[in-house]
């Protein structure tokens, strides 16, 4: 299919595949682009280059912060009506930044090394912010309501195999080519390859056919950041996104420096623990999908984000009050558990916003479920960073002591909470209220708890069944080939395409 621009009245069958095709490619090379750009990687690139503690809580908000620029994003959208010219530029210049990241070291004096670290990667995330909004908003009427769930669950299970795959072997090649040369240089040459398979989804976007958008009758700005207010439901499903993300993103800046610092885990450890996370993540996205696709996503959220509090209360237990022969099983556990609930959070999320935004109010919708999201992940990392630094003495302890007239002393430290193990607590509790604010949320098909409970066990024990044989185990080397035509080839029971 030949590159073409503008967008289309109608987009046929064959041309629907091709573009979902190409949008798999695109997810693939952006979901490697961000592993060797992203993650520990980017913590250990900025702390070689001279960044502190309150650097790394500013990398985190560099990301929600560029949310910002969904507003004027809003009126490009609408004004331009090209949503496919307004990604491809701003995801080449957001890729391309990467670049830049990657010569710091080698073009500026050291003195500016964490200044212009922020710089570049502010300006990647505005781009990318740009970008995505457009991307989110063409996809949104590109990809039938029928297959969306299942499309982006498996498009999501590729990505993270191979980004578990590459973590893997980045995270053996840093080990290795530190003990021959400096280490800042692999990590520089890590960003340079991210940005080149970057630039390469770019050519597969462009690939993509855009349907011609519906618009509004919105006038100006003002107007169109206030029209999701009004939706009742939608200002419900804000209020849950808003405090969610200030739960999750309170803490989650400082999982790495928590494993660095306080349990003295080594790079490879905290890798094998990521992976570990990402591969149970692969697993669940499926059945998450198919669930939310036959309920609800809003049934499906309210069991997955109780199991992620579950991981958020965990944390603490991790040392007594130090390291101890439970602390590595804990760990495992906690990952375990945040793979197979942040992927059913990270796919219902995103779908609940596509499918209660109205089609022709779509992109401010999603523009303001972003900037709603991201200015509150944007305040909550920066007072995550100020709360460690300001926590980082305190000391919560209580103690069970038994002393016998033997001179026989044992003693077990029942609470024992300390800096980062405050916002762990701190941040269960908020993320307890988000639940609460989701329950107002009206979505068809939503059932009660318990049934999502045993579809969710019916389907694991379907999958378990699936891998103890041979033909399960064929569709699971087989898996992206077998997978990609069912959902990018559908045919009825006669052999005939489906419309």
């Amino acid at each position: 299919m030949s590159i073409r621009l503008d967008p289309k009245e109608k987009i046929s069958e064959p041309e629907l595949s091709t573009g979902l095709l190409n949008y798999f490619f695109d997810g693939i090379f952006v979901q490697i682009m961000g592993t060797f750009s992203g993650g520990a990687f980017l913590v250990a690139y900025a702390l070689l280059l001279g960044a502190s503690n309150l650097t790394i809580g500013l990398i985190a908000a560099v990301g929600p912060l560029s949310q910002l620029f969904q507003l004027p994003t809003i009126l490009l959208v609408e004004k331009i009506g090209n949503r496919k010219i307004l990604t491809v530029i701003h995801a080449f210049f957001s890729r391309f930044f990467w670049f830049v990241v990657a010569a710091i070291p080698w073009i500026a004096p050291k003195s500016f090394h964490v200044f212009l670290f922020l710089f570049a990667l502010s300006m990647s995330y505005v781009f990318g912010t740009i970008s995505n909004l457009s991307l989110i908003s063409w996809m949104r009427d590109l990809i039938p309501d029928s297959i969306r769930g299942r499309y982006i669950a498996d498009r999501m299970v590729i990505m993270t195999i191979i980004s578990a795959i590459l973590s893997l072997l980045a995270g053996a090649g840093v080990d290795v080519y530190r003990q021959f040369g400096a280490e800042i240089t692999i990590y520089s040459a890590y960003f340079i390859l991210g940005g080149m398979f970057g630039l390469l989804g770019v050519y597969f976007l462009a690939r993509i056919p855009e349907p011609v958008m519906l618009r509004g009758k919105t006038a100006n700005l003002s107007e169109a950041i206030k029209i999701p207010f009004y939706d009742i439901n939608f200002r419900h499903l804000l209020f849950f996104l808003g405090i969610w993300n200030f739960a999750v993103n309170l803490t989650a800046p400082f999982f790495t420096v928590y494993m660095l610092k306080r349990l003295d885990l080594g790079m490879t450890m905290i890798i094998t623990l990521s992976v570990l996370s990402q591969i149970v993540n692969v697993m669940f996205l499926r059945i998450w999908g198919r669930l939310s696709d036959r309920f609800s996503n809003k049934s499906v959220l309210l069991l997955v984000c109780m199991l992620f509090l579950i991981t958020m209360a965990a944390w603490p237990f991790t040392t007594m009050p130090e390291v101890y022969f439970l602390t590595i099983p804990l760990l495992l556990a906690i990952h375990v558990l945040a793979g197979m609930s942040s992927a059913g959070i990270m796919l219902c999320t995103g779908n609940i916003v596509l499918k209660l935004a109205p089609h022709r109010r779509a992109t401010a919708y999603l523009a303001v479920s972003a900037l709603i999201s991201g200015s509150v992940a944007t305040f909550a990392s920066i007072l995550g960073g100020l709360a460690a630094s300001w926590l980082d003495a305190e000391r919560l302890s209580l103690t069970v002591r038994w002393i016998s007239v033997e001179s026989l002393r044992w003693e077990v430290f029942a609470i024992d909470l300390s800096g980062l193990d405050f916002l762990f607590v701190i941040s269960g509790l908020v993320g307890l209220y988000a639940v609460h604010r989701l329950i107002a949320v009206k979505e068809t098909g939503e059932v009660e708890a318990e049934i999502i409970f045993e579809h969710f066990r019916i389907e694991v024990r379907r999958a378990v069944a699936n891998i103890s044989n041979i033909g399960g185990l064929l569709d699971l080397i087989f898996f992206p080939y077998a997978r990609l035509r069912e959902i990018f080839h559908p045919e009825d029971e006669d052999g005939d395409a489906t419309t």
